[in-house]
């Protein structure tokens, strides 16, 4: 008697043909692109082939990876940890203005156009005027890509060849080992350091200044640490007048971007007071304290504003169309995303921690939010969070939507501070996922 003939299963593969021509993946190709439908498609594809996956799961799987999957591979996460400028998760989120803004500057956009004469336009120039109005003590204001851009500009535009005077107590280290003294020394100046770690004197500047060789006195903000006790440092009137009689100019790297004073934040620099005590030229981050777009700012003086606006080196650090409209859309709209979370009322945090773990049955701990960005270190942020098991972290940071939480003390600690009111109910929802497959 014959044997029934034996039926490979990979026979029952849907065709790749047959694939592409499901409603959901024919939609799917305008919002993905043809690429990442067909590598989709191949994967489950190989899956099945090799047995991992039934046939008859083909088409549901591809279904299901199509309307989940987006052309970038980033995921948004809520931020549970109660750091409002978290470098890990891109720094500052954007206002809904500053959204609107991006997106109207993602096709055409007059970014350098007059659209009244027709003629070519100065880059940005709207940009450039909403600064000015945020920031009046500045004479100009130039937008490139990033705090580290607008320091290198304006060392290679000032001292490329030349001396940078710098007290050896700011002579910082930030994330990633990211040294100001490497990318200064970089750009061809020559550091020409002054004081000790814990005192530097007018006088100690003054001794530098005796050289013609000088191109600039720099003061940079610690930032992301404190020295504490027998400590002296160089106010910027002393360095004004130094500065001044020497014809060196003073510029200031105040680190996190504050364009005005902020009483709850009252020993971090902001660019306004910067200049009135004499400074002039202050560079400062977008991404952080302002609440903007990565960028770096360069504003004071307007003819040395000028001066670096037409170094070479300008074009190539210049600001992108979409950073350049959400810059404006920041500091001339509401008030963004950061200003509010640095801001919020403990109580109302309070309310909407109990509401979140009375749901999920666990208990509420008062919890620090923290500036973060290297902004304002040590500054408290008074605050809630709910606390979870520790294990509950990673099912947390994998489901969806993606939470972060802080980890501390042996414990998962979801604090709300940064997470939108409207997104509560998504909150609520993921720690209930992440508690059932505990």
């Amino acid at each position: 008697m014959s044997k029934p003939p034996v039926t490979d299963p990979r026979r029952r593969i849907p065709r790749t043909d047959t694939l592409l021509a499901l409603p959901a993946v024919s939609d799917a190709r305008v919002r993905l692109g043809d690429n990442a439908i067909r590598d989709i498609i191949r994967r489950t594809q190989d899956s099945a082939r090799r047995g991992d996956t039934p046939p008859e799961d083909v088409e549901r799987i591809i279904v299901e990876s199509v309307s989940g999957s987006y052309a970038s591979s980033s995921r948004a996460v809520l931020n549970a940890t109660g750091v409002v400028v978290h470098t890990n998760l891109g720094r500052a989120p954007l206002s809904p203005a500053a959204l609107d803004a991006v997106v109207a500057a993602s096709g055409y956009v007059d970014v350098e156009l007059d659209l009244e004469t027709g003629a070519r336009s100065k880059r940005g120039a709207t940009t450039r005027a909403a600064l000015l109005r945020a920031c009046p003590a500045a004479g100009d204001a130039l937008m490139v890509n990033n705090g580290a851009a607008a320091l290198v500009l304006a060392t290679t535009a000032l001292a490329a060849g030349r001396a940078v005077v710098i007290s050896r107590g700011e002579m910082i280290e930030i994330g990633a080992g990211f040294r100001l003294t490497e990318l200064i020394a970089s750009t061809g100046a020559r550091l020409h350091e002054v004081g000790t770690t814990n005192r530097t004197h007018a006088h100690d500047y003054a001794d530098a200044l005796t050289s013609d060789d000088v191109g600039a006195i720099l003061k940079v903000h610690p930032s992301n640490f404190r020295v504490e006790g027998f400590t002296s440092e160089t106010s910027l009137p002393e360095l004004r007048d130094l500065g001044r009689a020497n014809g060196v100019p003073v510029v200031a790297d105040i680190g996190s971007g504050l364009l005005q004073p902020d009483p709850l934040l009252p020993d971090e620099p902001d660019a306004t007071t910067t200049l009135d005590s004499g400074a002039d030229l202050v560079i400062a981050s977008g991404d952080k304290l302002l609440g903007g777009p990565q960028a770096g700012l360069l504003v004071g003086d307007a003819a040395l504003v000028q001066r670096l606006a037409k170094h070479p080196l300008a074009r190539a650090v210049r600001a992108d169309k979409l950073a350049l409209a959400a810059m404006e859309a920041t500091v001339g709209g509401p008030r963004p995303p950061v200003w509010n979370h640095l801001h919020a009322d403990p109580g109302d945090l309070r309310v909407r921690a109990e509401s979140l773990g009375a749901a999920v049955g666990f208990p509420v701990v008062a919890h620090d939010g923290r500036v973060g960005g290297g902004g304002a270190p040590g500054v408290p942020l008074p605050g809630w969070a709910v606390r979870l098991p520790v294990a509950t972290a990673a099912r947390l940071r994998l489901g969806e939507p993606a939470v972060l939480p802080r980890v501390h003390d042996d414990a998962c600690l979801v604090d709300l501070r940064c997470v939108p009111e409207a997104d509560d109910a998504r909150l609520l929802a993921a720690i209930r996922q992440a508690l059932d497959e505990s």
